[in-house]
């Protein structure tokens, strides 16, 4: 219970029974405030700190704080600065949740003296009101005709356990309800849709950031001009990026379809069961629950997407069982202007070249809307007679071409294209593609890379760029030699006749002995016959490694492809089965995980085709004296890829991809020492019951997560420990095993707790290589140090995701110290007990 007014509670006078006295008028005369119950009446007020509470205890109503609520402290600095809404949250779920805000737009700002200046009431007309400092901030604008219209007297608000919000009159007449009023989340039982007779359309709009619930910039409503369906919008520019069921028929014969695919998911079975709902006063779509124990809500992302999320008891978060569009680059403009979207990469949105995050802050919560900015301003000068450039143009391929061109008749070649857009201080960019010139103005949005090998034709966006940011490209405008012009075409077309002959050739070798066993599938992977991989490895003679499922051996094919072929162990699945695996992994594409080539599926054989890499595993260059030393930068780029082709596997795949044996071994390096994980999906493909192989014992010594010895059911956060593990290493370019880091005088000393030491002394050179002779980056090193820490803490819930791994990698957000791991603070107290 906290006081409106502080005078009647800090009374003036000594005596305690005049205390007591004044306290008890105060309360009789002055509005409640109101205690954890589901229901405000008239008269009673809701001040900051306190709540209404449904009365099956799973929703809050209450004012928040959107930034203490959501960022977890140890890697940003959150000041207390943040403003203060009301809303509607999870109430029994640990992460907090909200799932309506009301001043979404009119923010409330921070003020010590905020619990006494701002409240919940209903006024004096009816209305649910927000107040701060005697100014009407919010309101529920409810008109009435003069014989239905309330007092104050005949009014209450009722938190649902729908987490509805409804206020009443005397009669229960329902006056204004908050699922009328979505923001960008649609619970079980409320309504999608709209009203034809009062014309309500309950749209959806998504939220700015994580830590700003304003309104955002995608929006999802349906269709009230007659046609059926829903619209998925960008708000500004004004564009619709998707549709539903444009005909009543589509929506008709899809729904049960949906129904269908909500069963056989395991997450959605009972859970979700949606409904389609037209007559002549309402059109509108809702989910129910069978199970009332769950939690599940839809959301309008912030980047556009439309999630199901669904409250994992087990996993300790949500969990986005459904995403639509499944590709994040789909929403129109999700990155941003002067960026370019790929939906298989970790993170999708990045900078177009010589460009950089305008407001890295905001893209660390979410919002990418401020895009980039340049590097080096442009240079062009106009007056009345002509424009003057030394502006350059840098070519990039394979992208869909920018929103809103403009079309330029007169340009009849790509010369004439370049020069109009150069013509116009203002133009950003051009392209020239079947004779028709087009160019753009000002920011550039809805650029996406297309790198499908399937496509045969690519639009080329050529974006204008600074003179200094392109020093590689010479403006040459002599007229070229008619003598090299045509020594060029014959050059040409002899290496086109050798070309085509080479592809006769080939196809005759095919013919003879071809390595492929059946067909090639649509996801490119080949399937071998286990004689062509015997010829090929010269019958697994030459072994590269073993690893957590079996033994790699080199092998050439027959196109002089050099590759390495993995023969697995103890798996016996069918044919069908594992075809059907190896093509789920085939779908799996990043630059830092090992490209499969092809599998083999003969009797009991199961051999899998990977691309060979030149540099061969970490642990190799790491360990061993007789190599080249890794220098600093080409480790801390092997600690970034790492960790983004974790982050795909954990998140942005299908289905989450636990790899449960990171270590150097597993880490192959390219003939650049880029690095590529090996052996992830491996869990797969030892069977379906996912659940028997991640709670039985696997991984190696030295990087097991404590859940391992316990026995519990599994979670991505154990790659996230052994990937700590292996930053140690990566770091001190030794084995974490105490014989490696002994003094002069005997003393063992176990290299994770000499970080932790070292870190508070501020000495980072006695924990890197020695062999670097101190050539490295201290603010980077210290970076990965404390990471590593964070990464072994023995309780899964303390470790970072592996998506925020790569954000505090990547220099976007910050990293605090932390306590000693009690698995690491038992074993310096028996070390300094021996």
């Amino acid at each position: 219970m906290s006081f409106l007014f502080s005078p009647i509670y800090h009374s003036r006078y000594s005596s305690p029974c005049m205390a007591t006295l004044y306290i008890l008028l105060g309360l009789l005369l002055l509005p409640c405030s109101s205690s954890a119950n589901d229901t405000l009446t008239a008269g009673q007020a809701l001040a900051v700190g306190d709540k209404l509470v449904s009365s099956n205890g799973k929703f809050a109503l209450g004012f928040f704080q959107p930034a203490a609520s959501t960022i977890t402290s140890k890697f940003t600095n959150i000041t207390s600065t943040a403003n203060w809404y009301l809303g509607i949250w999870f109430n029994q779920i640990p992460v907090f949740t909200t799932v309506w805000v009301a001043n979404r737009d009119q923010p409330i700002p921070n003020d010590p003296k905020l619990n006494l200046t701002t409240h919940l009431k209903i006024s004096s007309n009816g209305n649910l009101i927000i107040v701060h400092d005697e100014v009407v901030i919010w309101s529920t604008h409810i008109t009435h005709n003069s014989r239905i219209r309330p007092s104050i007297n005949t009014t209450s608000v009722v938190l649902m356990n729908s987490a509805n919000l409804v206020l009443t009159s005397l009669s229960d007449q329902v006056l204004w309800e908050s699922f009328d009023y979505p923001t960008d989340v649609v619970l079980p039982g409320a309504k999608f849709g709209w009203n034809k007779v009062t014309r309500l359309n309950r749209r959806g709009i998504s939220k700015k950031s994580t830590v700003d619930p304003g309104i955002g910039y995608y929006s999802i409503e349906l269709q009230t001009n007659g046609n059926i369906g829903i619209m998925l919008k960008r708000r500004k520019p004004s564009l619709v990026y998707r549709t539903y069921g444009s005909e009543t028929s589509s929506i008709l014969k899809l729904l049960p379809r949906v129904k269908k695919m909500l069963e056989l998911v395991p997450q959605t079975k009972g859970v979700v069961i949606p409904d389609y709902v037209s007559n002549k006063e309402e059109e509108y779509y809702v989910y129910t629950s069978e199970n009332e124990s769950s939690s599940s809500f839809l959301s309008l992302d912030i980047s556009g997407q439309i999630k199901l999320n669904i409250w994992s008891q087990a996993q300790g978060s949500w969990q986005a069982v459904l995403d639509d569009p499944i590709d994040v680059c789909t929403p129109f403009a999700t990155c941003g202007p002067f960026t370019v979207c790929n939906g298989k990469a970790q993170p999708s949105c990045g900078c177009m070249e010589n460009f950089s995050k305008k407001s890295p802050r905001h893209w660390e919560f979410g919002d990418r809307s401020h895009g980039c900015v340049r590097d080096s301003p442009l240079y062009c000068t106009s007056n009345k007679n002509t424009t003057s450039s030394t502006d350059m143009f840098r070519p990039i391929s394979q992208v869909t071409l920018p929103y809103n061109p403009q079309r330029t008749d007169l340009a009849a070649s790509r010369r004439n294209c370049e020069e109009s857009c150069l013509s116009s201080c203002s133009c950003t960019a051009y392209s020239y593609n079947n004779s028709i010139c087009s160019v753009w103005h000002g920011k550039l949005l809805g650029v996406n890379l297309n790198d499908d090998i399937e496509i045969t034709s690519e639009d080329t966006l050529y974006l204008r760029l600074a003179a200094k940011d392109e020093p590689i490209l010479l403006k040459d405008k002599r007229k070229p030699n008619v003598g090299v012009v045509i020594a060029a075409s014959i050059s040409s077309f002899v290496l086109l006749m050798l070309m085509f002959l080479l592809v006769i050739w080939r196809n005759k070798l095919r013919w003879c002995g071809s390595p492929l066993y059946g067909n090639q599938g649509t996801t490119g992977i080949i399937a071998f016959r286990y004689t062509d991989l015997a010829h090929a490895t010269k019958n697994f003679s030459e072994k590269l490694g073993t690893g957590g499922f079996g033994s790699v051996y080199k092998g050439v094919l027959s196109d002089s492809t050099t590759i390495a072929v993995k023969r697995l162990d103890g798996a016996h699945q069918g044919e069908k089965q594992f075809r059907a695996e190896v093509s789920s992994i085939g779908l799996i594409h990043h630059v830092n995980l090992v490209k499969l080539i092809g599998f083999c599926s003969q009797g009991d054989n199961r051999l899998l085709v990977y691309e060979h890499m030149l540099n061969g595993s970490l642990d190799g260059h790491l360990f061993k004296n007789n190599v080249v030393v890794l220098n600093w930068d080409i480790r801390y780029q092997i600690v970034l890829g790492i960790a983004r082709g974790l982050s795909y596997l954990h998140q942005s795949c299908y289905e989450c991809i636990i790899h449960c044996d990171i270590k150097p071994e597993n880490i192959l390096l390219d003939a650049s020492f880029f690095p590529k994980v090996a052996d992830f999906g491996m869990a797969t493909f030892v069977g379906r019951n996912f659940s028997r192989v991640l709670t039985t014992f696997r991984g190696t010594v030295g990087y097991l997560a404590p859940e391992w010895l316990s026995g519990v059911a599994v979670t991505p956060k154990v790659d996230v420990y052994s990937f700590g593990m292996v930053l140690f290493e990566i770091i001190s370019g030794k084995r974490n095993f105490p014989e490696a880091h002994s003094d002069n005088d005997d003393r063992v000393e176990y290299f994770p707790m000499l970080v932790i030491s070292k870190l508070q002394e501020g000495d980072m050179h006695s924990l890197v290589d020695p062999r670097l002779h101190d050539d490295f980056s201290e603010e980077q090193a210290e970076r990965v140090c404390k990471l590593a820490l964070w990464c072994i803490q023995d309780n899964e819930l303390d470790r970072p995701s592996m998506g925020e791994v790569v954000r505090v990698l990547e220099g976007l957000q910050g990293i605090d110290m932390l306590p000693m791991p009690r698995l690491l603070a038992a074993i310096t107290k028996h070390s300094n007990s021996t």
